[in-house]
Order: C-alpha cells, then structure tokens, then sequence
C-alpha cells in the first residue's frame, strides 16, 4: 500500500497540488507548508477538506502522523492564518495595481485541466447521481476518512484500515454498508461490486461491511508477516 498521497494544498495566497508521505507527522507537514504558503508553522491551523469543500477533520495534534487522520488522494489541505499580522498572508494576493487575466464562465467550462471538470468525471458534489431511496436510509455516524478496525472471527488478528465509503449499494437492497480500504490486502474487492464502483483501492484491499461490524478509533497501520501462512 502506497503511503505517499496527492492532495490540493490552499491558502490565503496559493493553491498547489503536492505529494506528501503519510508517515510525516503534521508538525514536519507545518514544516513544508511554510515553504509553500508563506505562512509561519505556529500560525498554521489545517483544515481536510472533501472535493465538495466539507471538512473532513482538522490536523491539530502536532505529533500525529498523517495517516493517522485517513488522508487520501485528492483531498484539499487548507491552511489557515490565525495571526496574519506576523505572515506574508495578505501582502502577496494585493492585486489593486496588476492588470487582471479573466475567464469567462463558458471558457472556463470547456477546461479539462479545472476542478469543474474533475468533479464532473467522477461525478462529485451537484453532478453526482442522486439516490432514490436517500430519504429512507437511516443516518450511521461512520466518517468518511476515519480509522477503523473490523470485526474478525480470528483471536488476535486485526483487520484494520481507513473508511472510504458509507451508504447504500445496489448490491443490497436496504441498509448501509460501509466499505473499507485494509492496510494488507485481506480483503475481497477493489472497491467494487458487480460492476458498480463506490471507491478505489488495490485488487483485495476492498471490503464492504455492516456498521454494527466497524469500530472507529485510533488504529494504526500493523503490517502483516504472511511468511508462516500458505505457499
């Protein structure tokens, strides 16, 4: 399992896409992002946020590893200036006195390079497929992104790894399932079910269960020696 991920890095003065090791804790992220951004580490408040802008989790503990939060591909790292007083933030987006490029809408959506058409690929936000049975699907407190560990029959072995979808499946009639990406590849799919995707991970790293069999909570990444088991 690859532990590097491609995020959206914004702030105040600078959007980027950048590539970081999960396994950096959030106060060597700081570090790297002073570069970028401008802004100093103890100013930096970073915020993880979905392709439809909705937070997904705050990276508040210094000493936590990126992993520990769920980060994935694709999501957006905002970073926020608690004490502008002290930064560059503000000083470098002062565009009174520079002659302006403009995009008219219509130019901008026969783009294939923008955030418009990426959601529109991957059928994100307002161009997703609306649920039919939406209204009748009870609500599970699953967070997308979320550290989780599943049930398992066996003493001692630990099915662990990262929430990556909740909802309902049209390989089931009713209920929400929650699939989930191992750490190992103990699982049983890539993220899809007869032909329907709901996620994306490697060949037998997907799993799609219960709720009743997720726990959430701080688990981190175990490898698994399969040196003793089958040939």
């Amino acid at each position: 399992m690859s532990s590097i991920v491609k995020v959206f890095v914004v702030s105040p003065d600078t959007r980027s896409e950048r590539r970081f090791d999960l396994h950096i804790t959030v106060e060597q992220l700081k570090a790297k992002l002073e570069l970028v951004t401008g802004i100093p580490v103890q100013n930096q408040k970073i915020v993880v946020e979905n392709g439809d802008g909705q937070m997904i989790a705050q990276l508040a503990d210094d000493s936590k590893q990126l992993g520990y939060y769920g980060l994935s591909d694709f999501q957006t790292l905002k970073v926020v200036d608690t004490n502008p007083s002290t930064s560059f933030t503000g000083q470098l987006s002062d565009t009174s006195n520079v002659e302006k490029f403009e995009l008219s809408d219509e130019a901008y959506a026969k783009r294939t390079d923008t955030v418009l058409a990426y959601k529109q690929r991957h059928k994100m936000g307002r161009f997703g497929t609306p649920s039919e049975s939406s209204s009748s699907v009870p609500q599970v407190n699953i967070p997308i992104g979320a550290r989780c560990e599943v049930e398992s029959t066996e003493d001692g072995f630990h099915k662990r790894g990262t929430v990556r979808f909740v909802g309902p499946t049209k390989f089931a009639g009713t209920g929400v399932w929650v699939g989930v990406e191992y750490d190992e590849p103990i699982g049983r799919n890539d993220g899809s079910v007869q032909g329907e995707r709901y996620f994306t991970c490697r060949s037998n790293y997907g799993v799609f269960v219960r709720p009743d069999r997720v726990k959430i909570g701080d688990f981190p990444v175990e490898e698994i020696d399969f040196d003793d088991e089958e040939m």
